[in-house]
């Protein structure tokens, strides 16, 4: 008989409990489903559940997320990708408006299907993190949209649009399953591409933002990081703009890209003081618009921005930052593997991007045999 470790005891067990909740959410919704229960259905003790998950919010929200992790790995690119930004529109909403419920469906399977967050996003913290993440989705799909063009307001203000057309409807249909016809929904969505708007302005803020502080530290990147996008390591000894938000900061990254240099790689480290419940709110967000992404746009078209959950903090440690929160805003600037600029507080990344970037160091050759 094989004796299992006790990490792999661990896994073993907090798969069941997923397993579990998953039918009990299905079943019962959010609101109804109940610990005990599911602990039974794991055939585990309700000790056990809770020694995985802080709560029936926080399994919950790794149910979903584990959903949209699924569907993540799934997804395919299109084979031919929109070439406009109407129907590049027009395309992911009918790919995010699948998961709206059909007349008859039940009340705990529409639940599941849309991502339901009624109820669960029920704190002032989560609802404020909330509205942030909302303002990175609309960041991402205008990446997406206009890959090849400077990052404009008016993209993103787009995009933001179109999410809040998809999630209005969402919010419709989980009321009144059938609600809401979603080649109506598409149609829209294509319109929101030629919808007038005022011209791009600067955030006023940005013109009291102070310049980043000249450095010369050792840069010990941390390893085994993952890039949300593209799921692929990520490598952050490249040169390039790594910028650490608390999930109440997280539309700071809208200033950091747009300042950013056409050329160089911007990471965004998404950081929490409460990785067990927001944490997975956002990582959820965020994995679930990437898999509609990855089903609409090629991968060369998917968003150049670098996108980490740092949980355990290594890279906000890196970067200097001894204690992170929801409302952290710290940046560096990494060069042939030093930090040679740093910022924090409001603006850090759009003043680190926007900075001067010192010439490499000249290598000197090495010294002629038998020179003195």
């Amino acid at each position: 008989m094989v004796r299992l470790t006790r990490a792999q005891q661990q896994q073993r067990t907090r798969a069941a409990v997923l397993v579990a909740a998953r039918q009990e959410f299905a079943q019962y919704g959010y609101g109804e489903a109940k610990i005990d229960r599911i602990a039974e259905r794991a055939e585990l003790t309700r000790g056990a559940v809770y020694s995985n998950f802080a709560g029936k919010r926080a399994l919950y929200l790794a149910v979903l997320a584990d959903t949209a992790e699924r569907a993540r790995l799934d997804a395919e690119p299109p084979p031919e990708p929109p070439d406009s930004v109407a129907g590049a529109l027009g395309a992911f909403a009918r790919v995010w408006l699948e998961r709206l419920p059909l007349a008859g469906d039940t009340p705990g399977s529409g639940h599941l299907q849309l991502r339901s967050l009624s109820g669960v996003v029920d704190t002032e913290p989560a609802r404020a993190a909330l509205a942030e993440l909302v303002s990175l989705e609309a960041l991402l799909l205008a990446l997406a949209l206009e890959p090849d063009t400077a990052l404009r307001t008016r993209t993103v203000r787009v995009a933001g649009l179109a999410l809040t057309l998809l999630h209005g409807a969402a919010a419709l249909a989980e009321n009144a399953p059938g609600a809401g016809d979603p080649f109506d929904l598409a149609r829209a969505a294509e319109h929101l591409a030629g919808i007038s708007l005022s011209n791009d302005a600067e955030p006023a803020h940005l013109a009291y933002v102070g310049p980043a502080r000249p450095a010369e530290d050792e840069w010990a990147a941390p390893h085994g990081l993952r890039d949300e996008i593209d799921g692929r390591r990520v490598d952050l000894d490249d040169d390039g703009v790594v910028v650490v938000l608390g999930v109440r900061r997280l539309s700071a990254a809208d200033e950091a890209v747009r300042s950013a240099r056409r050329r160089d790689k911007v990471t965004l480290v998404v950081v929490t003081s409460d990785p067990a419940e927001i944490g997975r709110l956002a990582r959820l967000r965020i994995v679930d618009l990437v898999a509609c992404l990855r089903r609409v746009f090629a991968a060369g078209e998917l968003p150049r921005l670098r996108v980490v959950f740092d949980d355990g903090g290594t890279v906000a440690a890196a970067v200097g930052q001894g204690s992170v929160d929801d409302f952290t805003e710290v940046a560096v600037r990494v060069r042939d593997g030093l930090i040679v600029a740093r910022a924090d507080g409001r603006g850090a990344g759009h003043a680190v991007a926007a900075g001067p970037v010192r010439p490499r160091k000249a290598v000197e050759p090495p010294p002629r045999p038998g020179a003195s």
